[in-house]
């Protein structure tokens, strides 16, 4: 598996699998959140829906899929990122599961190309710094898994998260 950094928008990606950073209530948001279901279309909120009446929605740290309704995507994987407590409230483990969870569903979709968003750093206030930290080494521990995934992607939409990634994947490949 090899992993690529791209600045820009999310809902753009052209991949199986785009990971949405997503609420508890799948019913979408602001945010990145806001974006996948305003261009995905309803499609993707009616399988939202579908799912929160069936579970009650979604816990943080876990993840869920849906239709890529519009999207140039197969499929959307709903994660629910840590909302940040001055790293009190076990922030890393939580944030770690959203990324490794939404690998397992990919690759439980035989999805080759994964498309992550900057989980938990918009809204629910993670530092960017420490969630990319995170996010590289979860993604890199899961390289070393039986995972039908070969690329995925870290799609920055700011130029701060972008530096991070990129000096992150740069300084240690």
């Amino acid at each position: 598996m090899t992993i690529e950094l791209t600045k820009g928008d999310i809902t753009e990606m052209c991949v199986d699998v785009i990971v949405n950073a997503a609420n508890s209530s799948l019913l979408g948001g602001g945010g990145v959140d806001g974006a996948i279901h305003r261009k995905g279309g309803k499609a993707i909120l009616e399988e939202c829906t579908a799912i929160r009446n069936r579970q009650g929605g979604c816990p943080t740290g876990e993840a869920v899929y849906t239709t890529a309704g519009n999207l140039p995507a197969r499929y959307v994987i709903h994660t629910v990122g840590p909302v940040w407590n001055n790293g009190k409230s076990n922030e890393a483990a939580l944030l770690a599961s959203c990324y490794r969870n939404s690998l397992r569903i990919a690759d439980s979709l035989g999805a080759k190309t994964v498309a992550f968003p900057n989980i938990s750093t918009g809204i629910y206030g993670y530092p960017k710094q420490e969630a990319a930290q995170v996010a590289v080494q979860t993604v890199r521990d899961y390289q070393n898994t039986d995972t039908a995934v070969e690329k995925v992607f870290f799609v920055c939409l700011d130029e701060e998260n972008y530096r991070i990634y990129d000096q992150l994947l740069n300084r240690t490949k």
